[in-house]
C-alpha cells in the first residue's frame, strides 16, 4: 500500500543538524512535516522556512518530548495536520561521564529524552498507522548503541534500546504494513558531535565525517513506498565504523 495523500511525517528534534535534514528531505519527498523542537524557535523557523521555499508544507511544533503530557499534545497537534503515518524518533541529548562519575540525573536526562520519549511517541503514532494499515517509525539510533564509546554508558544504553525496542515492535506490526527501522549515524558533523568530531574522525576508515544529508537520505528510503519489506532492521550510516 501507498502512503496515503492525507499523512503527515513528524520529527522529533528536528530544528537543527540531522534532524532538519530528515525534515528537508521528507519534506522534498511529498510529506507535510511536523518539525519538533524542544527550545531553539529560531532554528525551527528556519527549517520550515527552507522547506517551504521549495514548495513543501511544515509546521514547527515546541514539546520537550521526555514529558509525557507534552509528547501527548505534540502528537496531538501533528493528528491534526494529518494523520502521523511516519514518525522520526530523532530528539537526544548527551550527558557524557565516566561511569563511575555518571549520576542519577545524568543517566535520567538521557534516557527519558533518547529513548523513553521515542517509545511514548511510537506507541501513540502505531494507533494511527495500524488502522490505516500504513506506517514508518524510524529511530534515529547511533554506533554507540552496539560499539563502547567511554563515557557514554547512558547514551549507549538509550540507543541501543531504541534498536531493540524497534526490532521488538517491527515484529509486532509487520503484518498491519507498519515497518519500524533504525538508523546508526556515526560520526556525522553538527553541533552535538563538534566536541569530538577531530578525534574521532581518525579512526573512520571512510577517513571523513558524515554528513546530515547522509543519514536524511537513509531515512527518506525507509520512509518510502520502495521500503515497504525493510523492517527491524538497523541501517549504519557510519563510513565503515561498524565494519
Amino acid at each position: 500500500m501507498s502512503k496515503p495523500d492525507s499523512a503527515c511525517a513528524l520529527v522529533t528534534g528536528g530544528s537543527r543538524g540531522i534532524g532538519a535534514a530528515i525534515a528537508i528531505g521528507l519534506a522534498e519527498d511529498g510529506w507535510p512535516v511536523v518539525v519538533n523542537y524542544r527550545g531553539d524557535g529560531d532554528a525551527a523557523a528556519q527549517t520550515v522556512a527552507a522547506i517551504e521555499a521549495k514548495g513543501g508544507r511544515a509546521v514547527a511544533v515546541a514539546a520537550d518530548v521526555s514529558d509525557s503530557v507534552q509528547a501527548e499534545r505534540l502528537h496531538e497537534s501533528a493528528e491534526a495536520i494529518g494523520p502521523v503515518l511516519c514518525l522520526v524518533n530523532n530528539a537526544g541529548v548527551r550527558a557524557d561521564n565516566l561511569a563511575v562519575s555518571l549520576s542519577d540525573d545524568e543517566w535520567d536526562a538521557v534516557l527519558t529524552t533518547n529513548l523513553t520519549g521515542s517509545f511514548r511517541l511510537t506507541r501513540l503514532a502505531l494507533r494511527t498507522m495500524i488502522r490505516a494499515r500504513f506506517g514508518r517509525v524510524i529511530s534515529i539510533a547511533s554506533i554507540v548503541g552496539p560499539r563502547a564509546n567511554a563515557g557514554q554508558a547512558n547514551y549507549a544504553a538509550a540507543k541501543a534500546g531504541l534498536i531493540g525496542m524497534s526490532k521488538t515492535v517491527a515484529v509486532e506490526v509487520a503484518s498491519r504494513g507498519v515497518t519500524v527501522n533504525t538508523v546508526a549515524p556515526g560520526f556525522i558533523e553538527t553541533d552535538m558531535t563538534r566536541d569530538v568530531l577531530e578525534r574521532a574522525a581518525k579512526a573512520v576508515p571512510a577517513r571523513r565525517a558524515g554528513r546530515v544529508e547522509e543519514v536524511a537520505a537513509c531515512v527518506r528510503f525507509l520512509a518510502s513506498d520502495a521500503a515497504s519489506y525493510v523492517t527491524g532492521t538497523t541501517v549504519f550510516v557510519d563510513g565503515g565504523l561498524a565494519a
